[in-house]
């Protein structure tokens, strides 16, 4: 058995690594969401998220049809779990592995858009919506077939996702087109497509300088969040800060108010964080550089 285990590759003994962790049920999942939370336990932090591995492995499963290793899906899935593991709340009522759900899977079709092809996919809810349900419609439609949809059957799958005709076949061209970075190019599978291609990427010190600015701009964004009350930085998150945006409407029978209302504590807590973020900026920034400083700001629209 050692020998086998020793012969065995890292994701086979990853997976049964991960069974170690049994399910929780709802008192002890609560327990320690609440330990986390309060005390920040790490061990039950440790254990929430352990017990959700496998969760995350199947999600990383259903994105396997793009031709990514199978151990990067899950390494994203499961920076996804940890995030959902931060911020879930156990008093709201429902378990953990719905609302991880979302992140692991957030995370992994982030990753594959990055990722999966040569040319960019679009970043609207709709486009991602598109991106990863057009081969599932497709089939369900029986157009297996490469090549361009007859026209039915675009207008069925464009009224479905809600979506234009024209980007139905810009998307299902794509994705007839494009292939996996990862694609082995022989039988062997020593090489991949991804080997014969330049890399024209800005040089490590560039990209630094951009990670850098990213996590900034984050962390301004998340001290002005906390400004706000819990109520109007649930609505702003909903609304902005999410890749599936919340409408007004849903948001208006959860917190029991008018869509108007809605829209009035939007706005407020929009001019409410924009303020706070410029004043943090512009407190650690120096005195010559406090106009421009003020214009980017402005100028930057709010990412998650």
């Amino acid at each position: 058995m050692q020998e086998q285990n020793r012969s065995a590759d890292p994701l086979t003994l990853y997976l049964n690594d991960i069974r170690k962790y049994t399910h929780l049920e709802l008192e002890e999942e609560q327990n320690l969401a609440r330990r986390w939370r309060d005390g920040k336990d790490s061990k039950a932090l440790d254990r929430l998220i352990g017990s959700h591995l496998r969760l995350a492995v199947k999600v990383a499963k259903d994105h396997r049809r793009y031709g990514l290793p199978l151990s990067d899906l899950i390494a994203e899935g499961n920076i996804g779990l940890m995030r959902a593991a931060r911020k879930f709340d156990p008093d709201r009522g429902y378990r953990f592995s719905t609302y991880a759900h979302w992140w692991i899977r957030a995370a992994i079709q982030e990753y594959v858009l990055h990722n999966w092809s040569l040319v960019k996919i679009g970043k609207t809810s709709a486009q991602r919506s598109l991106f990863f349900n057009l081969r599932h419609l497709k089939a369900r439609l029986q157009e297996l077939e490469s090549g361009d949809l007859p026209p039915d059957a675009v207008a069925i799958i464009a009224a479905e996702l809600k979506v234009q005709e024209s980007e139905v076949v810009e998307m299902n061209r794509r994705l007839s087109m494009d292939r996996s970075l990862n694609t082995p190019l022989g039988e062997d599978g020593d090489a991949e497509w991804q080997d014969l291609l330049a890399d024209d990427r800005a040089n490590q010190e560039v990209r630094l300088a951009e990670a850098e600015e990213r996590q900034r701009r984050q962390t301004l964004i998340k001290l002005g969040l906390e400004r706000l009350n819990d109520r109007d930085r649930q609505i702003l998150v909903a609304r902005h800060l999410l890749d599936e945006p919340v409408t007004a409407d849903e948001l208006g029978q959860r917190f029991n108010l008018t869509r108007q209302r809605i829209g009035q504590i939007e706005a407020a807590a929009l001019r409410t964080l924009r303020k706070a973020v410029i004043a943090d900026r512009v407190a650690s920034a120096p005195a010559s550089a406090c106009r421009k400083t003020v214009h980017e700001i402005r100028a930057t629209p709010l990412k998650r």
